[in-house]
């Protein structure tokens, strides 16, 4: 006759799982509450951040199969989920109040990176998180146009306080800068507005700060890796060859300056027609995701060249995409996809030593 499922085997397999944010055990953290073992019955609460807020219902799941497995005897096992508050810790030189800085990048201009930028950082707010975003494209901002935004932010005890947009705080040289008037730096200027933009602006408390990048192979990347430690960057492109070949230098370029690569995204990837509901891959199609897989890089999905996408983005409505059930899973998938990514680095790598900066 076996065993009763004890305390004692529960509690190691409890500091065994550990949190996709930190990489931690969720039991030496105090994630896990209310443990209530009743003969074969067992109950307990997960808290998990905001930060991880796409994975809470997976994380929900694979606690339950590792305890199934793991503790024979047990026949049932109820897990609730709960939010657990974890500040983040200053970033880098600028002191960026960010759990996770997440740069979007192209070899080249017209390949839809701000859009696709824009999107990631609506749908990780949309899940839950804390999201910032910066539009540090100087030369040619469009964040403020594609979320309709275009006041200039106050200025509060020296602080630059972010624009609120579609549950985001936004940042963007477009907020200062006339509309059609030309902005003409050189590199070291570059260097200092990207600064006073991350520094000085009053972020708060941010699960990602996602960063969209001007075009190409420039100064940014360069300031962003002096400025602070980055999560990682995300590369969009279209299926075309021409787009793939300046994609793969947009990669050689994050691993040039030691940015991890967290994924491709391949955007404008194909046409559904609304009227057959045909498909059609004017642009050819699986490109990135070949090539992604060439370079060792993840290949996190798909965007459709969408007549909604651009009709919203042009009118400033760019967050109403989640309202079109096609679009929403599409961007969905992306932004699970990305964060899976984030939680993948952390969760294989060694449990990492508690941090000994100063939390805000």
């Amino acid at each position: 006759m076996a065993s009763a499922p004890s305390m004692e085997q529960i509690e190691k397999v409890l500091d065994q799982f550990r949190d996709p944010e930190t990489g931690r055990s969720v039991r030496q953290q105090g994630q896990v509450h209310n443990v209530q073992l009743e003969g074969d019955r067992l109950r307990l609460t997960l808290a998990l951040t905001t930060h991880s807020r796409l994975l809470w219902e997976d994380m929900r799941r694979e606690l339950e199969q590792l305890l199934r497995k793991e503790v024979p005897g047990l026949q049932q096992v109820e897990i609730q989920l709960a939010e657990h508050h974890r500040p983040p810790i200053r970033q880098g030189q600028v002191g960026v109040p960010a759990k996770s800085v997440i740069a979007v990048g192209s070899g080249k201009g017209g390949v839809g990176k701000s859009t696709v930028a824009a999107a990631l950082a609506t749908g990780l707010a949309r899940a839950g998180s804390k999201v910032g975003l910066l539009d540090a494209d100087v030369y040619g901002p469009s964040i403020p146009h594609l979320l309709g935004v275009n006041q200039r932010p106050a200025v509060e005890e020296n602080r630059i306080q972010p624009i609120l947009a579609d549950g985001l705080k936004v940042m963007s040289m477009g907020f200062l800068v006339p509309r059609g008037e030309a902005v003409v730096w050189r590199g070291p200027m570059l260097h200092g507005a990207l600064m006073q933009f991350l520094r000085d602006t009053q972020w708060e408390e941010l699960d990602y700060l996602i960063i969209d990048m001007p075009p190409g192979t420039g100064d940014v990347a360069l300031s962003l890796s002096q400025l602070l430690p980055l999560t990682g960057a995300v590369v969009v492109c279209t299926p075309q060859d021409v787009a793939l070949i300046d994609a793969e230098k947009a990669i050689a370029m994050f691993r040039k300056v030691n940015i991890p690569l967290l994924g491709m995204v391949e955007n404008m990837s194909y046409f559904i027609c609304p009227e057959c509901n045909t498909r059609h891959e004017l642009f050819g199609h699986g490109g990135a995701q070949a090539r992604a897989q060439e370079l060792g890089v993840p290949f996190l999905g798909e965007v459709p060249l969408n007549v909604g996408i651009r009709i919203r983005g042009d009118s400033g409505q760019l967050a109403q995409c989640w309202e079109d059930p096609q679009l929403a899973e599409v961007f969905q998938r992306l932004c699970y996809r990305l964060v899976q990514e984030v939680a993948a680095r952390v969760r294989q790598g060694p449990e990492p030593p508690l941090p000994q900066l100063t939390v805000l």
